[in-house]
């Protein structure tokens, strides 16, 4: 039998499980940019990649080669917040596209970590080492530079220091009893989150977004890429199995309440779990 070659383009899905197959060569932009395919399906990824090297391009005439680090991330800042105007969409802050970059490089506004994903590919391209930071409640990011580490708030541009950090800590260290005998330091917080921490994080605020708009469809949508991101966050498929209930389709809920009663023996509500899927198997039948 001849080998059929099979020239049809990858679905969105199958083109970012592609991508986010091997942490040490995983694209963080071109992976965060293809997140909005599923809202935007003519999307060409490719271009909008070429927008963020034009603005790279612009602003590499700005340093020279021999341009200390600290002056560099200067530039990169006044380049970014001041001259192109990137900031936090403080008047619209749950709107999806906030989350898209594609959206976000066209009205200059965003959310935390999608503004900080394309600084730091301008940070990076700069020969910065900026890494981004899971910090609760808020993405930042952090840059080392020869006399110390500077941290940022990508949603306004401003430098943190030690104070301002502990003090945006306390509320959730309160709410989990993270205070007295169980504090612990402020650069715990401050670790750089790895390029699959950070795509999780943008799609879980989707998820979160279209969850309470009770969007079911596109909810399932962030949820297949969930999965395809992390295969063993049982959670998210106890999530979309809920979300298919919602639609009606009980067969798929089973399916994913399956999985997730399957591999959790001691979460705190496979009972409620357990009994939900039951109605739905009699449902079925």
């Amino acid at each position: 039998m001849p080998f059929v070659f099979d020239f049809s383009a990858p679905t969105p899905l199958g083109y970012f499980a592609a991508l986010v197959g091997d942490d040490d060569s995983l694209p963080l932009l071109e992976a965060a940019t293809a997140l909005a395919q599923d809202e935007y399906p003519d999307l060409d990824v490719q271009e909008v990649l070429g927008d963020v090297d034009q603005l790279l391009a612009r602003l590499r005439r700005r340093c020279s080669n021999d341009t200390d680090p600290l002056q560099r991330l200067r530039a990169l800042n006044q380049f970014f917040f001041r001259d192109m105007g990137f900031g936090g969409n403080v008047n619209n802050y749950y709107d999806p596209d906030n989350s898209y970059l594609n959206a976000v490089l066209r009205t200059r506004r965003g959310i935390p970590i999608s503004l900080a994903v394309l600084w730091l590919e301008l940070a990076q391209g700069l020969g910065l080492k900026a890494r981004g930071v899971n910090f609760p409640g808020h993405f930042m990011v952090k840059v080392n530079l020869p006399n110390g580490q500077v941290v940022i708030d990508p949603f306004t541009g401003q430098s943190l220091s030690r104070e301002d950090l502990s003090e945006r800590l306390e509320p959730y260290k309160r709410r989990n009893g993270l205070v007295d005998d169980f504090d612990v330091p402020v650069g715990l917080y401050l670790q750089a989150s790895p390029s699959r921490e950070i795509l999780a994080r943008m799609l879980r605020n989707l998820k979160e977004i279209h969850r309470t708009q009770e969007d079911w469809l596109r909810l399932i949508a962030v949820q297949d890429r969930l999965l395809v991101l992390l295969p063993e966050a049982w959670v998210e498929y106890r999530d979309r199995g809920l979300a298919w209930a919602e639609m009606g389709d009980a067969r798929l809920a089973v399916s994913d309440l399956e999985i997730y009663i399957l591999h959790t023996e001691d979460a705190l509500d496979r009972d409620a779990m357990d009994q939900r899927l039951q109605e739905l198997k009699r449902a079925l039948n």
